[in-house]
């Protein structure tokens, strides 16, 4: 199928947006930090929600929204750039044995929280081995042709987060290939259940044990892109607890947030704090929105 003109617009766009070197990211995502500092936008004001519904210290807003900076900048030159080129940030890798390991047992099920740069890990794991990854769709069909265009090359296979993406993933796993899953975004109402997730109710997908349970060979480790100095990148790899895709269901959720939390705790300005982490509704349920009105 042929994107869009409008897709080839935004990827030249992109490809602008993505020229800056790591010196100059990083001095643009920190002028930008203190302007939406000053002028409380609404990206402080999720943040500042974020960090005071989980008890950590409101000092990390500025942190917090350089690296979101970092990371924009950064996926648009990801998105860009040949995968060679881009690859060549990643200076160090932790716990490739166990990706390794996986990969010789069969199919693999990457859990990478919103830390780092997702975009970089998709591409390095793509490198290895094809790899199908759920996304959401953009707001715009130019923007979801965008993603599509910008993420499905090399070994890439790019579906919807919705029911309609169960059928390419289960594909994938019958052919002993990687899936790339978020797992700290909110599921649909039917999806989900809660669980806390650094002290607060937090609806968390019940993906993970489904697909473990129809697929017990799979192997599901946690991966992220984290970020050092200079522009550099380190992979961090850490087998999933076993507790996430077996034996009860809200004992796994509750596992898997754990997880997750411990590894944003690695370098907590690194985690997405501009999400609307805590906010959703199962069906038959009243809504939970604590941003609300703050933070719209």
């Amino acid at each position: 199928m042929r994107s869009p003109l409008s897709a080839h617009a935004l990827r030249a766009l992109a490809w602008l947006a993505g020229s800056p070197g790591p010196r100059l990211r990083a001095a643009i995502a920190e002028r930008l930090a203190a302007r939406e500092c000053r002028r409380r936008g609404g990206a402080v004001r999720v943040i500042d929600c974020n960090l005071r519904l989980t008890g950590i210290d409101p000092a990390l807003t500025h942190a917090s929204l350089v690296q979101t900076y970092l990371t924009l900048m950064e996926s648009l030159r990801f998105w860009t750039r040949p995968r060679a080129r881009n690859l060549e940030a990643i200076i160090d890798v932790l716990g490739l044995p166990h990706l390794e390991d996986a990969e010789r047992r069969g199919p693999v099920v990457i859990v990478a929280p919103h830390y780092g740069n997702w975009e970089l890990l998709v591409q390095w794991m793509a490198n290895r081995r094809p790899i199908t990854l759920i996304y959401t769709r953009g707001k715009f069909a130019a923007v979801d042709a965008f993603l599509r265009l910008a993420r499905e090359r090399g070994g890439v296979s790019a579906v919807p987060a919705d029911v309609h993406g169960m059928k390419p993933l289960l594909r994938a796993l019958q052919r002993g290939e990687t899936l790339g899953i978020t797992p700290d975004q909110t599921p649909d109402a039917t999806g989900g259940q809660w669980s806390p997730f650094f002290g607060v109710p937090s609806l968390t997908m019940t993906l993970l044990h489904r697909l473990g349970a129809r697929h017990p060979e799979a192997r599901f480790l946690l991966a992220a892109a984290e970020r050092l100095p200079g522009g550099r990148f380190r992979m961090v790899i850490e087998p999933l607890p076993a507790a996430v895709t077996s034996g009860p269901v809200q004992a796994g959720l509750d596992a898997l947030n754990s997880a997750v939390e411990a590894f944003a705790r690695r370098d907590l300005a690194q985690y997405q704090w501009t999400y609307k982490r805590f906010k959703g509704q199962r069906a038959n349920e009243a809504p939970v929105n604590p941003y609300w009105p703050e933070c719209y």
